[in-house]
């Protein structure tokens, strides 16, 4: 019996009838069984990072809202800058006058307004799961925390006064898969890395045309991401070990931590 078309368990791209392989990613269409299902299972766990992240997002956006409408400083679904200072807004204002090194973390789960929030949650929801796929939920995180980090570190340097947002650490995604579609090559390789110019044309159009966009935090995290992917590798190099679920843990705990700190902080 002839087989039939098929959409490839890992990338989601059409398996032609006569195909043994996916064009795409080179993934077998008679994969064991025990192999699907390893990836389901994955996509569980990185769909449950995801959402935390999402999640983490709405609350503080939430808690900076009451914060400043409690103090009359908000506008309509707007937090105001006290509230997202104390919160853990970064740039060299909170940095270089305050000490406040920590909202390099922090700074990545605060929003400025109701567009500004549901744009960055909007591509994280398609990014990161895409990001797991390859590298990996551990190193997918990793990424995001230390390439938010390293974003927000390069607009310090560049003088931004105060920022805030999700699209550093959103932008280093970017970043790795883009280190990714260059690294990889073939079919599968080259239209990821398509896509992602595509993404980086569109920031680039974005930060020119509207003001008060951290051009320095999104360069600054593609740069880490394309940095972080390289060190760490995705997997078809090598799959992920202990030390990447430790990585991903720790910087979960100083997520946590610094996310509590300044959330205490701002109460008192």
């Amino acid at each position: 019996m002839a087989q039939r078309a098929m959409l490839c368990p890992r990338c989601r791209q059409l398996i032609g009838s006569e195909e043994a392989v996916c064009s795409w990613c080179g993934t077998s269409r008679s994969n064991p069984w025990w192999r699907l299902a390893g990836m389901t299972r994955g996509a569980s766990k990185s769909d449950w990072v995801v959402k935390g992240i999402l999640t983490v997002n709405i609350l503080y956006f939430a808690v900076s809202i009451i914060m400043s409408g409690m103090n009359g400083s908000s506008g309509f679904l707007s937090p105001g800058q006290n509230s997202l200072f104390l919160l853990g807004a970064t740039g060299t204002f909170p940095v270089e006058r305050y000490g406040r090194i920590w909202t390099l973390v922090s700074a990545n789960y605060l929003h400025g307004g109701i567009l500004h929030i549901i744009f960055n949650l909007m591509a994280l929801r398609q990014i990161a799961p895409w990001v797991a796929n390859e590298y990996g939920t551990s190193r997918m995180f990793v990424i995001y925390t230390l390439g938010g980090v390293f974003g927000f570190w390069v607009s310090c340097l560049a003088g931004v006064p105060f920022t805030i947002g999700a699209s550093a650490a959103i932008c280093s995604l970017i970043g790795a898969l883009l280190y990714y579609g260059k690294s990889r090559g073939g079919a599968y390789g080259n239209s990821v890395t398509r896509e992602v110019r595509g993404w980086l044309i569109s920031l680039f159009v974005f930060g020119l045309i509207f003001p008060g966009i951290n051009n320095w935090g999104h360069g600054g995290g593609i740069i880490g991401g394309v940095v972080f992917g390289m060190i760490l590798g995705y997997n078809e190099k090598r799959a992920e070990r202990v030390f990447d679920h430790v990585l991903a843990l720790l910087c979960a705990v100083i997520t946590i931590a610094v996310l509590g700190w300044a959330l205490i902080g701002a109460l008192h």
